[in-house]
C-alpha cells in the first residue's frame, strides 16, 4: 500500500471510493451531505459517537436474518438458509417478469445474473471445498476473485455466457445440496477445524478456519449479494431511470 495520502481543502464532491482501505482515515471539519458508505465498517466514530453499534442494530432490525447467520445453533443456521433461498427465489420470479433485466447492470456493479454466477463459486470454494473437503473442480459458469493465478483456474471457464435459467438450475441444486448437509450437521462438526485440501486453489486463506467460519462466509456472501441485487434491481425499475 502507498503511503498515507493528506487531502486539504480539495473538493472531492461527487468523488467515488472504490475497493479502497481506509482504515483509519479521518475526515476532520468536512462537508458530507447525501453521502453513501457500503463496505465492512467497524468502529466508526462520527461527531465524537461511535455509530457503528446503531448501523448493526438497525441491520439487524430490517433483516433478521443476519440474527440467524450469526448464530452456533444448527437449528438457527438451517432456518438462515431456508430464509436466504426463499429470498433469492422471490428475487429471480421478479427478474423473470423483466426479461433481459438480468444482464443489466448500474454503477460499475455486476449485473444479477454474474452476481448468481458469482454464488455459485462461493458455494464451490467456501462450502464445497471448505466445508465439504472437496478437491473437485469448481462449476465451470461460477465467476470467481479476479486475483491471480486464481481468477480462471480449477474449472473456471471465463469464455461461458449461460442464460438465466442455467445459473437457476445450478444455484437450486447447491442450495439443496447446503440444506441437506445442514440437517445432519452437529455443534461439533461446526466447531471442528475445516477440511480444506492441500493445494494451492481458492481460497487459500482459509486453512485453520473452523468450518462454521466457512460456513459462515457462504451465508453472508448470500445475503450480502442478495441486497446488492435487489438495490441494483432497484435502481434499473426506478421510474427516471435513464
Amino acid at each position: 500500500m502507498r503511503s498515507m495520502t493528506r487531502y486539504v481543502d480539495e473538493d472531492l464532491h461527487g468523488a467515488e471510493f472504490r475497493e479502497c482501505e481506509l482504515s483509519g482515515a479521518r475526515l476532520i471539519g468536512v462537508v458530507m451531505q447525501d453521502a453513501v458508505i457500503d463496505g465492512l465498517v467497524t468502529n466508526l466514530v462520527v461527531n465524537g459517537v461511535e455509530v457503528t453499534g446503531y448501523v448493526e442494530a438497525e441491520l439487524d432490525r430490517r433483516h433478521p436474518v443476519r440474527v440467524l447467520i450469526r448464530s452456533e445453533d444448527p437449528a438457527d443456521l438451517r432456518e438462515a438458509a431456508r430464509l436466504l433461498h426463499a429470498g433469492w427465489a422471490a428475487t429471480i420470479e421478479r427478474i423473470r417478469r423483466t426479461p433481459g433485466i438480468e444482464r443489466r447492470s448500474v454503477n460499475d456493479e455486476w449485473s444479477a445474473l454474474q452476481t448468481l454466477r458469482h454464488l455459485v463459486f462461493v458455494h464451490d470454494s467456501w462450502f464445497r471445498r471448505c466445508c465439504l473437503g472437496s478437491a473437485g473442480l469448481f462449476t465451470p459458469m461460477g465467476i470467481g476473485t479476479t486475483v491471480e493465478p486464481y481468477r480462471g483456474a480449477h474449472g473456471i471457464d471465463l469464455s461461458l455466457d449461460p442464460d438465466l435459467d442455467e445459473v437457476v438450475s445450478v444455484r437450486a441444486a447447491q442450495a439443496a445440496e447446503l440444506e441437506a448437509w445442514l440437517e445432519e450437521v452437529t455443534p461439533a462438526r461446526l466447531a471442528a477445524r475445516a477440511p480444506v485440501p492441500d493445494d494451492d486453489v481458492w481460497p487459500p486463506y482459509a486453512r485453520g478456519r473452523s468450518v462454521r467460519q466457512c460456513l459462515g462466509t457462504v451465508l453472508n456472501e448470500t445475503f450480502e449479494h442478495h441486497g446488492f441485487c435487489v438495490r441494483d434491481l432497484d435502481l434499473i425499475e426506478a421510474p427516471d431511470a435513464g
